[in-house]
Parts: C-alpha cells; structure tokens; sequence
C-alpha cells in the first residue's frame, strides 16, 4: 500500500537531524518553473496571493530568491525532518528506526504545492505554497492546473513499483485534490478520525491531524499488507468502528477519556 499525506505549513531547519540518509526530489524540473515565477513577484504580490503577513511575505520572498540547485544537506533537509506541524508530530520521523524510514521511502508519499510529490527523505529547500494557490504560470491558472496529471502519473508509478493497487489518503481535501482520482490505478481508502466532544463524535482538525501522522507511522511500522490491517490501529486511544465505517472510509473514534 501507499500512503500519502500533506505538507505543513511550520518549517524545522534548526534541530539536529537524526539521520544522514536522503534522496533528491524526483520533479526539480517542475519546482524550479514554480520557484522562476514566484521569484519574479514583490513581497507585496505573494502577500496577497497567499493571504499572509508583510513578514511571512518577506520571509518567503527571500526563500524564493535564494533557492537554487544543487540540493545537498548544506542547503536543503529531507522532508520528514522539514515539516513541522500536526501531521508530523504524529509522523514521529526522528524516531523511526532505519527500516521504517527505508520503507517509508517506498510506502510514504508527500503531496506538495511546490515540489508535487516527496518521498520522506528527499531534500527540500524551504517555501511556503499551499496547494490551493492561485498562482498564475504557462500551465495555468492555479497550482491544480500546473500540476495537471504529474502528480497522478508520479503516484501511479509508485504504486506500479510496490505492486500495489490501494492508496491510504491521509492527505487534507487541498493536497488531495492534486491527484486526478479517476485515472489514479488504485482504490482510494480514506481513515477518518472522529473525537469524542459533549456525547458527540466528530472530526476535530487538530486531533485528525495528528491522527493521521500517526495512521502514517503505523503503516512504516506495521507494514500492512491488506485493508483490514489498518483496522487495527489503536495509537492514541483510537479504535476502529464496524459501525460508523462504510466501503472505504475507515473511521476511528477517540472517547474522551483517553484524548
């Protein structure tokens, strides 16, 4: 099976990396297209693209200007040590032992708006560009438009190469919006977590999100083979519910006691 998850916006180029191991990303060639127009804009311009601080626009400005090839650990870090939100404290990757991390390597993707798809240990220069960006290049009018079927046909040749045909979407609405599903070679099952609140089951975007970094180490973990091995997640007080499932939508609930 192949896994797939979202980028987070919160970057970590500062902590020790605990592993030297990396791999380069496999569409440079597209991020560097991103990067020459995104290069050409103010401070103010990506501001008001990205609807984000006079700061965070400057931040990222100068992210663009410096970005440049060669990748190598002096100025890039592999992904999983990169990203640094919900999803990957869950994700855990500084305390995954070396056969996780090789497997992840095959088993794990990242769907990104800048680089389109990662493996964990791929370098990445730091950015911020949400997939839901309505940047404006040859291709098209937004990320969705430039991406077109690249991200697909990259997934489509992942799973070609595990030999497998079910992909475990644990990736937001945004990110997973990328991959064209209908000509995606796999069935598509999607784990839902739903925490208890007042009585009442629901998805809390905090705790899904961790939840889902955490369904992403138990596949590097456990490395299931079949569908209803996922059933047996029960990291963090999550359970697998018969009931409140349905075709491919696997849900977990959290009472709250144990949140």
């Amino acid at each position: 099976m192949l896994a797939v998850i979202s980028p987070a916006k919160n970057l970590d180029y500062e902590s020790e990396l605990p592993k030297p191991t990396y791999s380069v990303p496999r569409l440079l060639d597209d991020a560097q297209q991103l990067v020459n127009v995104c290069a050409q804009l103010s401070p103010a311009e990506l501001g008001s693209l990205m609807s984000i601080s006079d700061k965070l626009a400057g931040l990222n400005a100068a992210r663009f200007a410096e970005w440049e090839q060669p990748f190598t650990p002096a100025n890039a870090r592999p992904a999983a040590y990169a990203f640094d939100g919900d999803v990957y404290t869950g994700l855990a990757a500084e305390k995954l032992d070396d056969e996780a991390l090789s497997y992840g390597q095959d088993h794990l993707r990242i769907l990104s708006g800048l680089y389109g798809v990662l493996r964990p240990l791929d370098l990445m220069q730091p950015y911020r560009l949400e997939m839901g960006t309505k940047l404006t290049t040859e291709r098209g009018k937004n990320l969705y438009e430039f991406w077109g079927d690249t991200i697909t046909n990259t997934l489509n040749n992942d799973l070609a190469a595990i030999n497998s045909d079910v992909l475990i979407n644990l990736a937001s609405n945004e990110y997973f919006g990328s991959v064209q599903k209908k000509r995606l070679n796999a069935r598509i099952v999607t784990p839902v977590f739903k925490d208890e609140k007042n009585g009442q089951y629901k998805v809390i975007s905090f705790w899904a999100k961790k939840a889902r970094g955490l369904m992403a180490r138990f596949v590097l973990n456990e490395r299931p083979q079949q569908v209803s091995d996922l059933k047996a997640f029960k990291a963090s007080g999550y359970r697998y519910s018969e009931q409140e499932s349905s075709g491919d939508q696997l849900v977990f609930l959290r009472a709250e006691k144990d949140q």
